[in-house]
C-alpha cells in the first residue's frame, strides 16, 4: 500500500462498491464514474470532525440540505473535496453527534451498506454513495446530488409531504409520519405519469425497508424527479439505514400500510406485519399478486448476497451481527 495512505483506510476494498480492488486503489473504475464523475479523488478529507462541527455552525440555515441528521455541503475542487454553502454536489453525514442506545459509530457505514444492499443486491436505484474519512481518521457517508442535471443544474424534487401539502404548520410536528403506505401510493398515482412503473419501486422500496429494519421511512424519504422531459418520476432513493439495529424499541415501520382502521387477518393473528399484508397493499398500488410474490421472495432468495456484502462492510462486528439477526428475522416475516 502507498506510504502516504493511513493506515485507517481499508486495504484491497472499494469504499463505495465494497468489492475487492487491488492493494492501495480506494476507488474501483464503478465508484469513479458514479460517485465522483470519472475524477480521482482521495479518500481522506483535509479537515476533522471537530471541524466539521464548526462548519456545520457557521453554514447552519444557508445550505439547502433537508432533514434534521448532521451534514454539511461538499463540492470537488480538482481531486479534494471541500465545504461549500452553494452550489454543493455532495452531502457529507459523520457519526451523529446525538448517542443513540446502541451502535451510534455504525450509523454512516450502516446507511453505506444499506445503500449498496438495496442498488446492487435488489436492483433499487439510488443516489450514488460511499464513505471517505476525516482527517483524524473518523468514518464519514457521503452522497452525491442528484437533483442536478448534466450541466449542474438543479432539478426540481417534491418529496411526498410536499406533493401532499403536508408541513408543520399545516399537519402539526408529526406532519411526515401522519399518513400510510397506501396513501404513498395515493400520492404517486396523482403525480406520476409513468404510474405503473414507479408504483413497482415504490413497492419494492417500501419492502426493502422493512426488511432491513428502516423504522423512519417517512413521506419526506420518497420523492418525484424532473426528467429531462419535464415531466416528473420517482427519484433515485435515498436515507436507506437498518435504524432498528440503534432504536431496537422503535416500531417496525415508519407509516402503517394501510389507511385508517384497516387490518389483514394475517395482522390480527400475529400483531405485525407479513406476506399477506404486502401482497394486499400490492393489491391496493394495481400490482397483480404474482408480481408482489417476485418482489417478496427475492428478499430470501439473495440472502447469501445480503451476507456477503454486510461482512464486506465497515461496520463493526457487533453491528454486522445484529444487522444480519435483523434481516433474517424480516424476511422471514415475508416469506409466509
Amino acid at each position: 500500500m502507498p506510504n502516504n495512505t493511513p493506515d485507517f483506510i481499508p486495504k484491497e476494498r472499494c469504499l463505495c462498491t465494497l468489492q475487492p480492488t487491488r492493494v492501495g486503489v480506494n476507488f474501483s473504475a464503478t465508484a469513479l464514474r458514479e460517485l465522483w464523475g470519472g475524477r480521482s479523488v482521495r479518500p481522506v478529507l483535509d479537515f476533522r470532525k471537530e471541524d466539521f462541527l464548526t462548519i456545520q455552525r457557521e453554514t447552519a440555515g444557508r445550505i439547502s440540505i433537508s432533514g434534521v441528521q448532521d451534514k454539511i455541503s461538499l463540492r470537488l475542487d480538482r481531486n479534494k473535496l471541500v465545504p461549500t454553502e452553494t452550489r454543493g454536489d455532495y452531502i457529507l453525514k459523520p457519526v451523529p453527534l446525538a448517542n443513540y442506545p446502541m451502535f451510534t459509530a455504525d450509523i454512516p457505514a450502516n446507511e453505506h451498506v444499506s445503500m449498496q444492499l438495496a442498488s446492487q443486491v435488489f436492483g433499487i436505484r439510488t443516489a450514488a454513495n460511499g464513505q471517505v474519512y476525516f482527517a483524524d481518521g473518523e468514518l464519514a457517508y457521503i452522497t452525491r446530488r442528484f437533483d442536478r442535471d448534466e450541466r449542474g443544474l438543479p432539478l426540481a424534487q417534491e418529496d411526498f409531504c410536499q406533493l401532499s401539502s403536508r408541513s408543520p404548520d399545516t399537519a402539526g410536528s408529526n406532519y411526515k409520519y401522519d399518513s400510510s403506505y397506501e396513501e404513498a401510493g395515493q400520492i404517486l398515482q396523482r403525480f406520476s405519469p409513468s404510474y405503473r412503473i414507479d408504483v413497482e419501486k415504490l413497492f419494492r422500496l417500501i419492502v426493502f425497508n422493512y426488511v432491513i429494519g428502516n423504522g423512519d421511512a417517512h413521506l419526506k424519504n420518497f420523492s418525484l424527479l424532473e426528467t429531462p422531459f419535464g415531466d416528473f418520476s420517482m427519484s433515485p432513493a435515498y436515507d436507506l439505514l437498518a435504524t432498528s439495529i440503534h432504536l431496537p424499541e422503535e416500531t417496525r415501520t415508519a407509516l402503517d400500510l394501510f389507511e385508517g382502521d384497516f387490518e389483514t387477518e394475517s395482522y390480527r393473528r400475529n400483531a405485525f406485519y407479513k406476506r399477506p399484508d404486502f401482497i394486499e397493499l400490492a393489491t391496493r398500488f394495481g400490482i397483480t399478486e404474482e408480481r408482489a410474490l417476485q418482489d417478496l421472495n427475492v428478499f430470501d432468495q439473495q440472502k447469501d448476497a445480503v451476507v456477503a456484502m454486510v461482512e464486506r462492510s465497515l461496520l463493526s462486528q457487533e453491528a454486522k451481527a445484529a444487522y444480519l439477526a435483523l434481516y433474517e428475522d424480516r424476511s422471514r416475516a415475508i416469506r409466509t
